[in-house]
């Protein structure tokens, strides 16, 4: 039985002493300002820390990892804190009440029995912790309440005993023991630490040690090595149990675990790397060693490495890899072109897209918190940058405010940032992003963004597990993300519960019935057989990008293209060919409606039957329009089916997890959704469409009948569009062939672009199969002006490019010619 010294009564309550000596160490943090917020040019309250008696130098960081949990001073009658304050008053108030207390008790909640299962004490300390972070914060409906730091203590401690200690082998999900309750359970000792019995927190420590002793090796298979976001994690773990075990070693291993220095760098969270899980040069993130997952656990790598440098910083550990630029270019280079207004695009995401609590502004919201911080330590120009475009993000998104989705110590820094006149409101990103080692694609224009997700044999389609995404199935074959500044709540409004998972937009499916995925324990992944994903960006404005798709579990093949304009996406699909005997089906558009929305749908500018769930309308269609979102063209006019119907889902269909799991509540919204029927098991069917994201009625029926691009080919060898008034021709070639005049050796992304006398040039192998491309234009040239070492360049009346792709992962190679 643990004693507790002169900290704990008899009866195991916390005594007064050691309320006061809580007291003393709550004094090292900055006082509440019961007058006003701090200054916005206030000390930066991550600088060095305080100067330290030389026996302790791990109090000082104590009190910083206490501050970056309760968020240290700010103003609790201002009306953002106060409502983030009332936000953790409820949630901890809610966990109050239903916390059983009893001496015989066998869990901690009765909702997370038996208490040893590890989701059950992985969630138990996440509980633990929000109570302890109330009871931490000044002006808290249970700050500094004797009764619940008494019942804190008691809790850990039977948790410890029960559930999670030394002892016990790992069963279930590996990460409850190794990332999830460890980094709760340091947290709660953290805020905690005052009121710990010396004997207790050796227990912790030891716990701790067992389970996460670095940040370099999965405990439960040592010949796995730790990368990105679960290196990060661990590290922090393991920083605060030196903190917490005054152990300086321990500190400067976690440290080191950052850098990867025990296997000289290989798994650095701060290099790039060409292959496997980590930040790539060209802006990709890739985890699981194929899933893009910029979103989920890019931001958790990213949120890891800010919040160890905002810890150790000025201290003896401080963070000195000079290759942290690695983490600070991604800022710009991997998040920036992901982020619209504050949302974390879905594309990114992975299987977090079935989590309710993590809908897209949510982990929008962390990755902006996790730049802010990361700012506070970052070079001057980097942190001014970062700083303009988070005040954009968090600026414009009045759909879900960042201010309501911020916990108390983000906001503090979020509201500083705000008040701060010196830093500007940053503008949109705009431009064109082809991540060609993570197979995604992003367009974004002033008022709108479109982004792809694609597959290949590298990059997986979905992933699902653990309960997670169980309706992924189509996710990665090519679905387009239509972003618009007018409704941020799209894709983050009840959409994946309640849409159709068999008609994503941008998709070409076979109807087969499909089964749950990922209902087993662990997670997997599904990469289908083909090469091509990917594509050239030219001048970084304009794209075009294609997929070979091989479907799953069917004989449906299409190629598919997309070419991305000033204010146009092209979408082109060719040899869709199926022998199942089934339908099959491109879905140019499925738009959430949300829960009572009617916009007017026109086609070829007669307006459409505004009635729910009707039949199915079919149209001979030249264009189409959907108020508040923009027009549609289907150019030599197609068979188009439109369909506006409410739809009734819950996120426990998508999501069975442990600590993700959804809820039963029946959640219903409304579609208006636009497809092209090719038929039961359809030879070399194709399609063209054209999106006009913003565009009126009039502006989409005038683009319609000028026609400012000209598809040039569709069909098996290539697909090719002209848009004459910018000069530009982009073709994929499929296979050796000519289009719109261009002549390629084999399969490529090709963009060619004349104005002024110049002639820039962009290509890419997006299948990765050959080692050189020969490329001849049908106009003279006469002289380089520049070019990649990977092109060469023969002058003439015909001009030939011979360009090395081999080795360069799908990623474009220029040249600039007159």
């Amino acid at each position: 039985m643990r004693t507790s010294a002169s900290f704990s009564n008899s009866d195991g309550t916390v005594s007064r002493r050691a309320l006061l000596a809580a007291g003393s160490a709550a004094a090292l943090l900055p006082a509440v300002s019961l007058a006003g917020a701090a200054p916005a040019h206030a000390a930066d309250p991550f600088g060095p820390p305080a100067p330290a008696p030389a026996a302790d130098a791990f109090e000082p960081l104590l009190a910083r990892a206490q501050q970056l949990l309760t968020g240290g001073a700010f103003d609790p009658a201002d009306p953002d804190f106060r409502a983030a304050l009332t936000a953790l008053d409820a949630s901890a108030s809610a966990l109050w009440q239903q916390l059983d207390r009893s001496a015989g008790r066998t869990a901690l909640w009765p909702d997370l029995s038996p208490v040893t299962a590890p989701g059950n004490f992985g969630q138990s300390y996440t509980r633990l912790r929000t109570l302890a972070t109330a009871w931490a914060t000044p002006g808290a409906a249970l700050g500094g309440s004797a009764e619940v730091a008494s019942a804190l203590v008691a809790a850990l401690r039977f948790l410890h005993d029960t559930a999670y200690n030394a002892t016990r082998p790992e069963t279930g999900n590996w990460w409850f023991w190794e990332i999830g309750a460890p980094r709760a359970l340091l947290d709660c000792c953290v805020l905690l630490r005052a009121l710990l019995p010396a004997a207790d927190l050796t227990g912790y420590l030891a716990a701790v040690d067992r389970f996460c002793p670095d940040a370099d090796r999965r405990t439960n298979a040592p010949a796995l090595a730790e990368t990105g976001a679960n290196r990060a994690d661990k590290a922090v773990i393991v920083a605060l149990r030196g903190l917490l075990g005054r152990d300086a070693a321990k500190v400067a291993l976690a440290r080191d675990g950052l850098s990867d220095v025990r296997d000289g760098g290989r798994n650095s969270l701060f290099r790039y790397t060409a292959s496997g899980d980590g930040f790539y040069p060209d802006g990709s993130f890739v985890q699981h060693e194929s899933v893009a997952y910029t979103g989920t656990y890019g931001n958790v790598l990213l949120g890891g490495a800010a919040h160890m440098i905002a810890l150790l910083t000025g201290s003896a550990w401080a963070v000195d890899d000079p290759q942290v630029s690695v983490i600070h270019e991604a800022v710009e280079r991997s998040f920036a072109p992901v982020l619209f207004d504050g949302l974390m695009m879905d594309s990114v995401r992975g299987r977090a897209i079935s989590r309710e609590r993590a809908v897209d502004h949510v982990d929008g919201a962390a990755t902006v918190s996790s730049i802010v911080l990361l700012a506070t330590g970052a070079p001057a120009p980097y942190a001014a940058r970062w700083r303009a475009l988070a005040k954009g993000w968090i600026a414009r998104n009045r759909t879900t405010p960042y201010t309501s989705l911020a916990s108390l110590p983000q906001l503090v820094r979020a509201k500083a940032l705000l008040a701060d006149d010196s830093v500007p409101v940053g503008d949109r990103t705009t431009g064109h992003f082809a991540f060609a080692d993570m197979d995604r694609v992003v367009h974004r224009r002033p008022g709108w963004a479109c982004t792809l997700a694609l597959s290949s044999r590298r990059i997986a389609a979905y992933e699902a597990g653990n309960g997670e995404n169980l309706h992924g199935w189509y996710t990665g074959d090519g679905m387009t993300y239509l972003y618009s500044g007018d409704d941020l709540g799209q894709f983050g409004d009840g959409f994946w519960p309640t849409v159709d998972p068999y008609r994503l937009p941008g998709t070409t499916v076979d109807t087969r019935p499909r089964t749950d995925l990922g209902t087993g324990g662990g997670t997997r992944t599904y990469r289908p057989a083909n090469a091509v994903a990917g594509g050239a960006v030219l001048d970084a404005e304009y794209g075009a990008a294609a997929m070979e798709l091989v479907a799953q579990g069917s004989t449906l093949r299409a190629r598919k293209s997309w070419f991305f304009l000033d204010n146009a996406v092209v979408a082109l699909g060719s040899g869709i060919t199926a022998s199942d005997g089934r339908t099959v089906e491109t879905v140019v558009e499925n738009r959430n409606l949300h829960a009572g929305g009617t916009p007017r749908l026109l086609v070829d500018g007669v307006r459409q039957p505004s009635a729910l769930d009707g039949p199915a309308g079919l149209h001979r269609a030249g264009w189409a329009h959907i108020e508040g979102v923009g027009g549609y063209v289907f150019p030599g006019r197609t068979p188009l089916r439109t369909l506006r119907e409410e739809r009734t889902g819950t996120w426990r269909d998508l999501n069975t997890g442990a600590d993700t799991g959804g809820s039963a509540t029946p959640v219903t919204r409304r579609y208006l959704t636009l497809w092209i029927d090719h038929g039961t098991s359809p030879s070399a069917a194709s399609y063209a469409y054209v999106l006009l994201p913003g565009a009126s009625p009039a502006a989409t029926a005038g683009w319609q009948l000028s026609r400012p691009v000209h598809i040039a080919a569709n069909d098996a060898g290539a697909q090719a569009v002209e848009a004459r008034r910018l000069g530009l021709t982009a073709v994929i070639f499929w296979q050796p062939g000519t289009a719109a005049g261009i002549t390629s050796s084999g399969p490529a992304s090709v963009l060619v672009r004349r104005r002024n006398g110049s002639v820039s040039v962009a290509v890419a192998d997006p299948g990765r199969t050959q080692s050189t491309l020969t490329l001849q234009l049908p106009f003279s040239v006469r002289s380089v002006v520049s070019a990649d070492d990977t092109v060469r360049v023969v002058p003439g009346r015909r001009p030939v490019l011979t360009v090395t792709v081999g080795g360069s992962r799908g990623h474009t190679h220029r040249a600039e010619l007159r």
